[in-house]
Parts: C-alpha cells; sequence; structure tokens
C-alpha cells in the first residue's frame, strides 16, 4: 500500500535495475526515478522485510545525469527504466557494473578496457514481446508492456525504442484485436523485425474464426506486417498472411557480405547496429588467421559463425536446438560458404563421443544464454584453445565464468568491454578476450589477471 508519508534523503547509489538506493531507517530503499546524490522527496509504495520500494514525488537537487525521456510513458512504462539516464551515463553504469562483478565474483580484473559500443539509442528495438489485456473497468484493450515493479500492463500510445514501424503503430495494434471476437482470449503479440518485413506472431488460447482471419490479413496488407499465429507450443508458429511459401524474415550483414534469413521466433539480437558492431569487435579480438580453426559454441543460426568463416580455414558451430542448426546450415547455404560444420548438442551436457569434440580449434567464442557456460567450461579447458572470446548478456554468470578460466584454468583476462545492446534498460552485453596462459610473463609485460582471495 502507498503511505501518504513522505521522506526526504540523498540516494546514494544506483540499482541495476535504474533505481535509486537510500537506506532509510537503517533498511534499504529503492526509489523509481532517483540518481545518485540527488536529493529527492519519496513516498513508500510497498513494503517488504529487508526492504521496501518507494516512488519519487521531488527531485529537489537533480544530478547531472538527468535528462528528460525521450518517451512520454517512461515514468510509467516498465519496458525501460534508466531514460531518465543520459546515455553516457548509462554506459559508465554498465562498465562499472561489468568491473565489480569480475573483481568481487570472479576475483579477476580485465588488463585493457575496450571502447564501449553503442548504436542508437531509440527505434533500435527489433523483438519484444507485447502484452495484451482487456481492462473492463475502463474499457479499453491494452497493448504493451506491464508498468515499472507490477504486473499490470501500462497503457501506452507509442513506443520510442521499438522499432518505428511498429512502435508508433500501437493504438492501431491495439484497435484491430480490439475488433476481434477472440479479444479476450490472446494474450500476447510477438514482434520479429528484419531489414525489410515486421512480422507479428498472434498467441491465441482459441480457434480463430474465419472472420477474425481475414481481419488479420486485412490488417498485415494495410499497414505492411507479416501475420503469423501461434495457437500452441513456439512449433506451432506458421504464416497466415501472405501466403507466398516464405516462411522467413532476413537482416543484412553488408561488412562480410551475409545475408542471415530467420524465423520470427527465431532468437535474433534486439539491435542490429549493435549487433554488427559487436561482430566486428569479436573478429578484431580473435585475429583470425587463414589456417584457423574455430569453433563457436551456442551459435544460434550463425550470427558469428559465418562473419568468421569469412577469415578462418574452417569454422564449427555447436548449438543445442536442432530448427537453430538447421537455419545456421541454411544460412551457410545460402551465402556460399563451404567451410562451416555445424552440430547439434546439449551443450550443458555435451556427448563426450561427438564429432565436433575430436578435433584441434586455435580459437572458440561463446555466446551462452543467461545461465552463462559453466557447464561447458571442463570441456573448453581440455581443448585448450589459445583464444576466447565471450560474448555475455549477464555480466553475474561472466564474472563466474572468468573467475573459473583465469584461476582455475589459466586463461588471462586481457580485454573487457561492454556493448549497448539494450539502450535505457538495466540489461548489459558484454565482450570479454581471454588467452591461454602458462602463468608467465607475456611477452608485453603482462602476467595472468588474477586477484588474490580466499575461494
Amino acid at each position: 500500500m502507498r503511505s501518504t508519508e513522505l521522506h526526504t534523503a540523498v540516494i546514494q547509489s544506483l540499482s541495476h535495475d535504474g533505481r535509486g538506493i537510500v537506506s532509510l531507517n537503517e533498511k534499504v530503499t529503492f526509489v523509481q526515478n532517483a540518481l545518485p546524490t540527488e536529493t529527492v522527496r519519496f513516498c513508500i509504495t510497498r513494503k517488504h522485510r529487508r526492504y521496501n520500494e518507494a516512488e519519487t514525488i521531488e527531485v529537489i537537487d537533480p544530478a547531472p545525469e538527468r535528462v528528460t525521456p525521450p518517451c512520454p510513458h517512461a515514468n510509467v512504462c516498465g519496458g525501460c527504466s534508466m531514460q531518465h539516464i543520459a546515455t553516457d551515463a548509462q554506459i559508465i553504469f554498465q562498465e562499472q557494473t561489468v568491473k565489480n562483478l569480475l573483481k568481487r565474483t570472479g576475483h579477476v580484473e580485465a588488463l585493457t578496457w575496450l571502447s564501449p559500443l553503442s548504436g542508437p539509442t531509440e527505434g533500435y528495438r527489433r523483438k519484444a514481446r507485447l502484452g495484451v489485456r482487456y481492462v473492463r473497468k475502463k474499457e479499453k484493450l491494452l497493448v504493451g508492456f506491464r508498468e515499472k515493479q507490477s504486473n499490470y500492463l501500462a497503457e501506452i500510445t507509442t513506443c520510442t525504442v521499438l522499432d518505428p514501424r511498429i512502435g508508433l503503430k500501437l493504438p492501431e495494434l491495439a484497435a484491430l484485436v480490439r475488433s476481434l471476437e477472440c479479444f479476450e482470449s490472446l494474450p500476447q503479440i510477438e514482434v520479429a523485425a528484419g531489414d525489410t518485413i515486421v512480422a507479428l506472431t498472434f498467441r491465441h488460447m482459441d480457434p480463430l474464426s474465419e472472420q477474425d482471419q481475414a481481419l488479420l490479413r486485412q490488417f498485415g496488407e494495410q499497414q505492411g506486417f507479416h501475420i503469423y499465429l501461434q495457437p500452441g507450443s513456439p512449433d506451432t508458429v506458421h504464416k497466415l498472411w501472405p501466403d507466398d511459401g516464405k516462411p522467413w524474415l532476413h537482416y543484412a550483414l553488408p561488412a562480410h557480405t551475409l545475408e542471415m534469413r530467420f524465423h520470427p521466433n527465431d532468437f535474433t539480437q534486439v539491435n542490429h547496429t549493435a549487433n554488427q558492431q559487436m561482430i566486428a569487435q569479436a573478429l578484431a579480438l580473435l585475429n583470425l588467421q587463414p589456417t584457423d580453426t574455430v569453433l563457436d559454441l551456442f551459435c544460434g543460426l550463425g550470427n558469428f559463425t559465418l562473419p568468421m568463416a569469412r577469415f578462418a580455414a574452417s569454422v564449427t558451430g555447436v548449438e543445442g536446438s536442432l530448427e537453430m542448426v538447421k537455419r545456421a546450415r541454411e544460412n551457410a547455404l545460402l551465402n556460399g560458404l563451404t567451410n562451416t560444420r555445424f552440430f547439434t548438442d546439449n551443450l550443458m551436457a555435451p556427448d563426450l563421443s561427438a564429432a565436433w569434440l575430436q578435433q584441434h580449434y586455435d580459437s572458440i567464442l561463446l555466446d551462452p544464454p543467461r545461465t552463462g557456460a559453466h557447464e561447458i567450461l571442463p570441456l573448453i579447458e581440455q581443448i585448450g584453445a589459445k583464444r576466447i572470446v565471450y560474448i555475455s548478456c549477464n555480466p553475474a554468470t561472466l564474472a563466474r565464468d572468468a573467475g573459473i578460466l583465469v584461476n582455475d584454468y589459466h586463461y588471462q583476462l586481457i580485454s573487457a568491454g561492454v556493448v549497448n545492446m539494450f539502450p535505457h534498460t538495466g540489461h548489459i552485453e558484454t565482450i570479454a578476450l581471454f588467452e591461454k596462459s602458462s602463468g608467465k610473463k607475456r611477452k608485453d609485460g603482462h602476467r595472468q589477471t588474477k586477484i588474490s582471495s580466499a575461494r
């Protein structure tokens, strides 16, 4: 319950999701829309046993990093949490978060820090899951993201971080859903945007009537969207309109003369510009030679595999999803690459007799899910590749795995840097380079980046 009592305090630090942190009566309090060093007046909105949540009522003394959010719904919508912070300050916060986690969790430090990578901070998001809900009290159909710290959908009319092809058409989308007979049994809409096509996948709990299907086709034709339906699990996704026999979207990687095809429910990076920069950074760190053999773990549809194949003798991609491996092979064939191999394997419990484990690799690219690569690290150590580039979407598991690679398996953390893949949010993408070391002094004078600590 919201308290009517107001408190005034100086904010001490920032949480991972962009809330200010202050100690109130010796209890940690997370204050929405507050920044470190700011003096704010706030009220408690929710009490927990170990902490409280609060909302800023007035910013008395704003921090230099405070800016006016570009989105009119920033203070309500939970799709973003840091629009009130200048972009440069967001990146500094990301870097400091990664450095702290590496030091405290992994007991390791990078020898050098890479310049941060960043693209557009608005209209960048090509993948999203939009909630759908009919609010009877308001007699209104809502489409969008949840409110901050809430399960309720925010009432929004636009989204500045979504690809503008869809971010500016949320009212039209809401009107469409309200016109359907199934409007109360349609819980979500998945957005997937390629270079030329935006696909909308409608998750529906009940079978659609012929009239509803006709309305969806008409909307797709009028608005320029491709329409997909999902009546059940993800493998039930199928295309409704246009009926052209082409179920895929695509994005180009012009620096490597590549076209990547994908289905709307495939994993792809949400920020196309940042993805291209990240690929270029990974290639620069790997410094591939024409005789090199490379292993790409968690390769997906070949986002890194195929660019690396332009420089190396051969690249082997391994992925747990059979469908994604199929897509990677199709992309290699589409782009005329013959020096790639792809395998399906559960990388959390790999088959030790698998063919991909029976050869030598000079370098490894690692792009695991949020849970990290803890289970596969012993095999990486056995492979003994001289260089590892680790792409991470979770700095906590990166720090844990970095500690193992450095402190247990005798790699050096040569460099690390952040990729501003998700501007205005608390998500942090990181790229790191590890090199195999015997613990002896390197030619450049550096030693292994291990921090002495009881483990």
